[in-house]
């Protein structure tokens, strides 16, 4: 009688660490496969990172997600950190308001515990930021919203503001409504942004269900939950994680095989690509996509934030946005970053669709946004400023402009066993934490239902998302 042969067991190697990356080896790993994730940087994270500025922890930008982001919540809890987010139980942003006089005033946008579409009607019926007129043209348009169909191709053929002006909204109703919540999520300005991905954002997040729009955002530095709580559970998991470790070419041959920049060779059943879309673009084979060369035209955008240290607290509430100053949101880091100056507050400015600001000086900046803290703050003015620094995410996010959706490639590429992940790729989501984790999930996916080189898996890798 002969020896069974045992099953040879089933390898992978993931290139790159954000949250594409994290989210892919976890589900392959949890599912039995033998999983190595490489990272060129020397800490996981991918654009949703913190450093270290003396003694303070600096997130290098301001994340938040959705009550509706149920994948990166659900990473979230794979990882055990929900104790180190704060949700929202309501959606409430105080929209502080300058005139050209300089004359203040603090509007809400704020739900009800009740039936979409009703859930912001009263906040809408008093929202000082709007004529009476005004109101009733976004509550017409965010009708007309709630009625698209989000698989119509032909929304992406057409920008937000095109739309909007189509259906009666003015500059007014575009500043203080679209504008405030479309710039922060989608990256752009709505007339460079696709009227699919537009759509999908307010369909989704203010028109799905009443808490959808809560807002969610990390109650500790950012580098505590996909650093140091992710690289526990890819460790746990099995993962072998290869920080400071840089793909330099991707061989698609008998078997993947992956070739570091000091020139070892790794060799797998399943690659997923899960970096940024240009470094995935450099490493693809030839013919992996069809039109590969359309990657070459897919743009970035950029954010800036600007933050600022004072000598004493200036607000009282976690965030609050701006309108009629160049000022977008701000929020308060102090409890966050470990601010050892008894009294002393840490602001921070996110500023998306920063593209004529990404490079300035931050001599410049300083000039810029401190007199503009000075006329929304007004008890800025005699406070004293102790840091002032600035982080600059030039390629952000990827550029969300009409067209945008021919150009994300879905995770399955046309070589076997090669997959791709990253917010980039085509999960019908904006450049979000929430579509980075939803990449994953997809690479993972096309990985364990057999697709390529790594045999079908027949038991159930997934985890709550």
């Amino acid at each position: 009688m002969s020896t069974p042969t045992a099953p040879r067991e089933r390898t992978a190697v993931v290139v790159g660490g954000g949250l594409a990356g994290i989210t892919a080896a976890l589900r392959l790993a949890d599912a039995g496969v033998r999983t190595t994730l490489l990272e060129a940087r020397p800490r996981l994270g991918g654009l949703a990172f913190s450093f270290q500025r003396g003694e303070l922890t600096v997130d290098n930008g301001q994340h938040v997600y959705l009550r509706c982001c149920t994948a990166y919540r659900g990473l979230v809890d794979r990882l055990g950190a929900n104790a180190l987010v704060d949700l929202q139980p309501r959606l409430d942003v105080p929209v502080l308001s300058l005139a050209p006089d300089g004359t203040r005033s603090l509007g809400r946008l704020r739900r009800a515990e009740l039936p979409v579409p009703l859930h912001l009607a009263g906040s809408l019926a008093t929202y000082r930021h709007l004529s009476p007129a005004d109101r009733l043209r976004v509550v017409r348009g965010a009708l007309a919203l709630q009625k698209l169909d989000l698989a119509d191709p032909a929304l992406d053929d057409l920008s937000f503001g095109e739309w909007l002006r189509r259906h009666g909204q003015t500059p007014a109703t575009v500043a203080a409504v679209w504008d405030l919540v479309g710039v922060a999520t989608l990256n752009a300005t709505a007339d460079r942004t696709s009227m699919a991905l537009a759509a999908m954002v307010f369909k989704t997040g203010l028109l799905s269900e009443p808490g959808a729009a809560d807002i969610g955002t990390a109650g500790v530095p950012l580098g505590e939950i996909h650093h140091d709580r992710a690289t526990a559970e890819l460790e746990r998991a099995g993962v072998r994680i290869r920080l400071r470790t840089r793909a330099a070419e991707l061989k698609a041959a008998e078997q993947n095989a992956v070739r570091l920049e000091g020139g070892e060779l790794l060799t797998a059943d399943t690659v997923v690509l899960a970096g940024a879309q240009d470094t995935a673009a450099a490493l693809l084979p030839p013919g992996a996509i069809p039109d590969q060369h359309r990657l070459a035209g897919f743009g970035t955008a950029p954010i800036l934030n600007v933050h600022v240290v004072y000598d004493r607290p200036l607000i009282r509430r976690p965030f609050f946005a701006a309108l009629g100053s160049p000022v977008q949101f701000v929020f308060d880091r102090t409890r966050h970053s470990g601010l050892a100056v008894p009294g002393a507050q840490y602001l921070a400015v996110s500023q998306s669709a920063a593209e004529d600001e990404i490079d300035l000086p931050v001599a410049e900046l300083r000039a810029r946004y401190l007199p503009e803290l000075e006329r929304l703050l007004p008890a800025a003015r005699g406070a004293r400023v102790l840091d002032f620094f600035v982080t600059r995410e030039r390629t952000a996010t990827f550029d969300p402009a009409p067209g945008t959706a021919r150009l994300r490639p879905g995770a399955r590429t046309d070589l076997p066993g090669i997959l791709l992940a990253g917010s980039w790729t085509a999960t019908g989501w904006p450049a979000t934490m929430e579509g980075a984790v939803r990449s994953g999930h997809a690479a993972a996916d096309a990985a364990l239902a057999g697709h390529g080189r790594l045999p079908v898996d027949r038991g159930d890798g997934r985890w709550p998302r």
